[in-house]
């Protein structure tokens, strides 16, 4: 389980180094997340409203990070793709996992999580521990609605530059490769299992998702 002393203490990057050393990805340096801090806090102070995170996979049901408010939300102008190769984690060099990723068009439901102006270097330097420490995502601002809200909000959309993209996989493609999947966090299909389930908790029916799912199901049977 990814908690908040797993990101402080680097575990993270520890879980990746296998695969940096093997030139499969590129781990980012302490130097670098801090520099991507500090670009979002300056464009959150130029917009001169409340700090708001978009997520649309596992930081749904597993943030790790302090906030003060949550509320189910849309973005337009991207949705929610397995497209992410892990080779650690989640998956091994031999037998790779997949993650999500927000690639452009379309739209995507997901939860946006209110982050208190005090607690937002410390907290953006948490979520920058586990989203951005290693290449794989980058950090754009979206604009997430919730009802009659809207606001702006930081979420990571694949790099389509990365070693670690995996492109545009078919269903049945995306399905084999999650339901063999397994590293030293568990098994690709359990991501997959928490992240429809949490989904469905909040009356989000991602029909791609449900496929995957239907899918891996009966692979591993």
């Amino acid at each position: 389980m990814i908690d908040r002393e797993y990101l402080r203490n680097g575990r993270m990057s520890e879980a990746l180094r296998a695969a940096a050393r093997e030139g499969l990805l590129r781990l980012t340096t302490p130097a670098e997340r801090r520099a991507i801090r500090e670009t979002l806090l300056a464009d959150a102070a130029r917009r001169r409203a409340p700090l708001w995170l978009f997520a649309y996979g596992s930081l749904m049901w597993n943030p790790a990070f302090h906030h003060v408010a949550s509320r189910t939300a849309t973005v337009h102008g991207y949705h929610r793709r397995f497209c992410l190769r892990v080779r650690a984690a989640r998956g091994t060099p031999r037998n790779p996992g997949l993650l999500l990723g927000l690639e452009p068009g379309g739209s995507c439901r997901g939860v946006a999580y209110r982050i208190a102006p005090q607690q937002a270097a410390e907290e953006i330097d948490i979520v920058l521990a586990r989203e951005m420490v290693a290449e794989g995502y980058r950090p754009v601002w979206v604009h997430a609605r919730s009802g009659r809200m809207a606001v702006s909000a930081i979420t990571f959309a694949i790099d389509r530059s990365a070693r670690t993209y995996a492109g545009r996989l078919t269903l049945e493609q995306t399905a084999r490769r999650i339901a063999r999947a397994q590293g030293t966090l568990g098994h690709c299909a359990d991501y997959l299992e928490d992240t429809v389930a949490h989904l469905e908790a909040r009356g989000i029916h991602d029909r791609r998702l449900e496929a995957v799912r239907r899918r891996v199901r009966a692979l591993r049977r």
